[in-house]
């Protein structure tokens, strides 16, 4: 399959990945015909997604499943009205119901609006009214209606609720009515055809810094994750997929469906309300996934359970996104398991920027090298590059005269965001980094949550880092906290491991670790422990609220 669109999918070097890599985009590209129907006439019986849930009910559906399933779906939808560029909003956590109405929607060129399970009422009127959604889709959990009936009176462009399960209430029943459509879909011509530059799905950003903002992805986007399934993650024809994301998430675009479909894996679907280190770990005893791959938080509470106690040997590539990885976290998963954890760096706007790729050593806490579908560069305040060594902001160079497959259209309606995102020919990706000279770049954070102490710039992730040595420290955030002679002092927010008790001697012990572990003047001058930090409904921490809270005190 990959073949299909790859010239060369073999590559010597790193340098050779980097200079000779190239994606051959169809006019008319369409993963759900051009890909997804293709596996189903090639290799009809051939495993596509492997669903399982707590309670343990596994089962594996085919490509032919799968392409009759979303044949199924695009008829009942057609059916309701739904046409080529209308929006539909999807809350199906990782129901299979997710991946075949996703590709319902790509079949009729419908745009795809998947959202977080966790919305509250005012969330999903925001969300109905920003995008003017024209059909819900969600799952039957009684949280998830409740806030839709709250809501739907004020979601002004909405016509047709429809819920997934048994309990629909005065909603449409989403699998009765799709269940009795026909398993046939003729692929549209004409006006209502697809080409690669439509519209095809709005992420809501995960809102770490202000109100999300719509990102506009084309009908292009899933072949820039060839580069995310292939290269980074490994993903490979007939093995097993397992990725931790909801499907509200960019990350499950990442991880879940497009790559790695295109690769022919096997997506695990791990349909889980809430997340319990113990069921994950004995859930990859029973599935064996070949390639996991889980945000930092996941992998922090992971080795705090005695993984000695579960066979983990199936895999054979771990990947960690989402937020930087600390690298005590990477030395200790190392030592309990023998896996190394390969990093990437993206974000909702992009397939992976950067990442640890197979051909050069990984530098536990480096975001690693750039993909070779972005030219990307560090930049300071005027836009000119940064030497080694110098901290600036992240920068993807061609961003517009030759746009990468997989980088984002547009902020969809907001072109305030869109003015400040991309000048001068470049999209600022709004995070900084620096290069080392052996060209691997080292996250910072984001550009807003850079700490101005005494005239000393100090990164948040650097501190975190020297924090997360102590044996104390689960979870931290270190944010700037406004003081009256210095301007802003560096703060840790931090969630303690078991078995150890806030107290001001623990206070002080931290701090004076700081102080050993990094340059003194980066020690945090407050510390305050917390049972959580606040995060997004993908898992993000939200510094931004605990400098808010801050700034009210």
């Amino acid at each position: 399959m990959i073949e299909r669109f790859l010239p060369r999918t073999e590559f010597s070097s790193y340098e050779d990945f980097k200079q000779n890599y190239r994606v051959n985009v169809p006019e008319n590209f369409n993963f759900a015909y051009d890909v997804m129907d293709e596996w189903a006439k090639e290799c009809p019986d051939d495993p596509a997604l492997y669903y399982c849930n707590e309670g343990g009910n596994d089962r594996i559906l085919s490509f032919l499943d799968i392409k009759k399933q979303s044949n199924q779906i695009a008829n009942f939808l057609k059916g309701k009205g739904i046409k080529k560029g209308d929006p539909v909003m999807l809350i199906l956590m990782q129901r299979v119901e997710v991946w075949t109405t996703m590709l319902a929607l790509q079949k009729i060129g419908a745009i795809i609006i998947p959202v977080s399970y966790l919305m509250t009422p005012k969330d999903i009127i925001y969300r109905c009214n920003a995008a003017e959604i024209k059909m819900i889709v969600a799952v039957d959990l009684p949280v998830i209606r409740e806030h839709i009936d709250a809501a739907i009176g004020e979601c002004r462009s909405v016509e047709n609720v429809c819920i997934v399960g048994e309990n629909v209430g005065p909603y449409i029943d989403f699998r009765k009515e799709a269940a009795a459509c026909s398993e046939s879909f003729a692929r549209p011509t004409g006006d209502q055809a697809t080409t690669a530059k439509d519209p095809m799905l709005i992420y809501f950003s995960s809102g770490t810094t202000g109100m999300p903002k719509m990102v506009l992805h084309t009908f292009a986007h899933p072949l820039g994750h060839i580069v995310t399934a292939k290269y980074w993650q490994h993903s490979e024809k007939g093995k097993r997929h397992m990725v931790s994301a909801d499907s509200g998430w960019a990350k499950f675009g990442w991880g879940k469906i497009y790559g790695q479909w295109i690769c022919g894996a096997v997506i695990v679907a791990y349909d889980v309300l809430k997340f319990d280190a113990h069921h994950m770990l004995e859930t990859i005893e029973r599935v064996k996934p070949a390639n996991f791959c889980a945000p930092p938080t996941v992998f922090r509470f992971l080795i705090r359970e005695d993984i000695s106690k579960y066979d983990l040997s199936s895999i054979e590539h771990c990947t960690i996104a989402g937020e930087p990885l600390n690298p005590e976290v990477f030395y200790q998963f190392k030592r309990l398991t023998g896996l190394e954890l390969t990093e990437g760096f993206g974000q909702t706007e992009s397939s992976v920027l950067m990442a640890n790729f197979e051909w050069f050593p990984i530098k536990p806490g480096s975001m690693g090298k750039p993909s070779p579908l972005y030219d990307i560069d560090i930049v300071d305040e005027n836009g000119e590059p940064c030497e080694d060594g110098i901290v600036g902001h992240v920068v993807v160079k061609n961003a517009v005269k030759d746009r990468p497959v997989g980088l984002f259209w547009e902020y969809y309606k907001d072109e305030a965001a869109n003015k400040r995102a991309w000048y001068d020919g470049m999209y600022d990706t709004g995070d900084t980094a620096w290069r080392d000279a052996d060209g691997y770049y080292w996250f910072v954070g984001r550009s807003d949550d850079v700490i101005k102490c005494s005239g000393y710039r100090i990164g948040p992730f650097e501190v975190e880092n020297a924090l997360m040595t102590h044996p104390s420290v689960l979870e931290c955030a270190v944010t700037a906290a406004p003081d009256p002679v210095r301007g802003q002092v560096v703060k840790a927010t931090i969630v303690l491991n078991r078995n150890f008790t806030a107290s001001e001697e623990l206070k002080k012990e931290i701090q004076n670790h700081v102080k050993k572990v990094t340059a003194p003047y980066k020690y945090p001058r407050i510390v305050e422990f917390v049972d959580e930090l606040p995060k997004t409904t993908s898992g993000k921490i939200r510094r931004v609220e605990i400098r808010q809270q801050d700034e009210k005190k």
